[in-house]
């Protein structure tokens, strides 16, 4: 891996670490709003529903990002092997072209002689 590669590498960890940081802000703010608003609880029983709360954030947070990835490894095979069809179709068409061509200069050249 060369420098440029690894800059790209390490500006993209930095982009996903802000993401998941922000994730995180606006997750606890959504459940301290949500614990202000409930009256009775004590400090520690709003600790604790924070605590549940950004733990079900980073669960659902991580098995949506599993379930992209799969998703994009999915759609990149399927995208080698429609590749790879094509690929393989057009290489045999040039070579269909190029046999065709050849056997047309013998032909010519044949009756030329």
């Amino acid at each position: 891996m060369d420098t440029s590669e690894e800059a790209a590498r390490g500006l993209t960890d930095i982009e996903t670490f802000l993401y998941w940081e922000a994730h995180l802000e606006a997750a606890h703010q959504r459940v301290a709003a949500f614990t202000t608003r409930a009256p009775g609880l004590t400090r520690e029983q709003k600790r604790d529903i924070e605590r549940w709360y950004l733990d079900e954030q980073k669960y659902v947070a991580r098995i949506v990002t599993e379930h992209i990835a799969e998703s994009i490894s999915e759609v990149e095979e399927r995208h080698h092997v429609r590749f790879g069809r094509w690929l393989r179709g057009t290489m045999t068409a040039m070579a269909l072209v190029t046999v065709g061509i050849i056997g047309l200069c013998v032909v010519v050249v044949g009756s030329l002689a």
